[in-house]
């Protein structure tokens, strides 16, 4: 059965500061536990406006960004769904992540965009992305990343697309909470700090800037969004710098959720692990930056499989929390996937079991890799 075109919500109307807790819940395509409570406050609904209002390139935020001022309600909203995963983590059992969304949606046959890879998708082809997440779930997966990867708030305002983004990231939510209705697993929202890339490649085109209080601002807007929308949880991926990615994760955090970080690395050719595509940033220096900020989780993800072990031993040094692995296969010319030389899901399975030797408790696959490869991992290490 497909997935229904989402219906997306219209903004919240302003509420009074001081006037009690609005309860804000979602149910879409069955029932969902997935509902809290938090403060309405100035502060939060000065953010509310900011989230409302549209951003352009070279605009200075109205005001200040940092995490004091973001702060909705600092302490945690998490939802039941969550905080099964949290149990599970804190027991040393398994999560079994999904694959690679976007890469699956465009397998498919859905239209990859020359602008923004598969964000347009959410809107022109639903039922692929929500056919890809529910065969995530089939396979065995505890958790889908909505398709919100690609709709990244710099590359958005880069584009003059700003509230596109917002309606993409809706439909997206919605699309995977269908998916996922009526099941304990959990739906995350991606952050990147992805940009426009170097014309028939994966590199990042760095001529392309956003002072601090700006970009702080773009993705202050696109966390709240994600967490307006009912995200269990929110998923820094393919975090690389010291830079837009402190102040991604940052915004993250600020919502209040759960905030999981994915760290992409690659290896420079004098043999040093550095940050995806930023190969003056050491991975050592990106992860001290990025685990001080205090997520739930850490995970290697989009790097090579011969290079994450490595990663996490870096990891190791920093942070004592719960990591995870999901690695890429393949390689990426812009605005597709080549599907080139694909590990099996048997070469997964092998890697995951060294990985977890490590002490990794989370595995799933990137860019590449798609449900047989799930499937694999969770018979592997899911419940018997």
């Amino acid at each position: 059965m497909g997935c229904r075109p989402p219906r997306l919500p219209g903004p919240r109307s302003p509420r009074p500061a001081g006037t009690g807790w609005p309860t804000h819940s979602f149910s879409v395509g069955g029932p969902l536990d997935r509902t809290w409570c938090y403060p309405w406050t100035a502060e939060s609904a000065a953010l509310g406006s900011a989230v409302g209002g549209g951003l352009t390139h070279g605009q200075s935020a109205a005001w200040s960004y940092g995490r004091q001022n973001l702060n909705l309600a600092r302490s945690e909203r998490s939802t039941p769904i969550y905080e099964n995963i949290s149990a599970k983590l804190a027991r040393g059992e398994i999560i079994i992540l999904d694959g690679g969304t976007g890469t699956d949606i465009q397998r498919r046959g859905a239209t990859m965009s020359g602008d923004t890879w598969c964000a347009e998708a959410n809107l022109t082809h639903p039922d692929i992305v929500c056919e890809v997440h529910r065969d995530y779930v089939k396979a065995g997966a505890d958790m889908v990343i909505a398709n919100t990867f690609a709709t990244s708030a710099l590359l958005f305002n880069a584009l003059g697309r700003d509230d596109d983004l917002l309606a993409i990231d809706r439909a997206a939510v919605l699309l995977a909470q269908q998916a996922v209705a009526g099941q304990q697993v959990a739906v995350a929202g991606s952050i990147s700090t992805m940009r426009p890339v170097v014309v028939g490649s994966d590199r990042t085109d760095k001529q392309q800037e956003w002072p601090e209080a700006e970009a702080r601002a773009l993705f202050a807007r696109k966390a709240n969004n994600l967490a307006a929308a009912g995200v269990d949880l929110i998923i820094m991926e393919m975090m690389r710098d010291v830079r837009y990615s402190l102040w991604a994760t940052e915004a993250a955090l600020a919502t209040g959720l759960p905030v999981w970080v994915g760290i992409a690395t690659e290896r420079r050719a004098d043999g040093e692990l550095v940050g995806f595509s930023h190969p003056d940033e050491l991975l050592d220096d990106v992860v001290r930056v990025l685990v001080a900020t205090g997520p739930a989780h850490v995970s290697i993800m989009h790097s090579s499989p011969n290079d994450t072990g490595d990663a996490i031993e870096i990891v190791k040094r920093h942070w004592s929390g719960p990591m995870g692995a999901y690695p890429e296969s393949g390689y990426f010319t812009m605005p597709e996937w080549k599907f080139v030389d694909i590990m099996s899901a048997d070469d997964l399975v092998e890697y995951a079991r060294v990985w977890r030797t490590q002490g990794v408790t989370a595995f799933g696959g990137c860019c590449g890799l798609g449900p047989h490869h799930v499937a694999a991992l969770a018979r592997q290490f899911g419940p018997d």
